[in-house]
């Protein structure tokens, strides 16, 4: 059977929001060593208390955008570039995909997120690829 590129909420009633973690890459490369370290703990913490709460599907961080690669298919072909697409001054440095019962619910839990007082947090709603003909 083929994969689908569909996921439904695990909990009925709820929804899935993707909390976008856009942070200065300068500001971030240049936090003192103990900042970063306690930072990234509470990071963890967080991560701990929204997998007791239920709300927790994923979290990670990223490596800064000067290492990503760019896909496009032009013709048919891909053509592989270095990355980032555009000079941004925020980039997305990480992400939460939250499981919730609705936008103010993830709307709450994104701004306990321990970036969010260095960083912007983008919290968008996760839809559903819905295809004709497929259950």
């Amino acid at each position: 059977m083929p994969s689908r590129m569909i996921h439904t909420p695990s909990r009925p009633g709820t929804v899935r929001y993707l909390c976008l973690i856009y942070w200065d890459e300068h500001k971030l490369a240049t936090l003192p060593a103990d900042e970063l370290n306690t930072l990234n703990a509470a990071h963890l913490d967080f991560n701990d208390e929204l997998r007791r709460s239920g709300h927790y599907v994923e979290a990670e961080a990223l490596h800064p955008s000067r290492i990503s690669r760019l896909v496009r298919v032009k013709g048919g072909r891909p053509m592989i570039t270095d990355g980032p697409f555009a000079e941004a001054k925020e980039v997305v440095a990480g992400f939460y995909l939250l499981e919730v019962r609705d936008e103010a619910e993830a709307l709450e839990i994104a701004a306990r997120i321990p970036s969010a007082a260095y960083a912007t947090v983008e919290v968008r709603p996760v839809r559903q690829l819905e295809v004709e003909g497929r259950g």
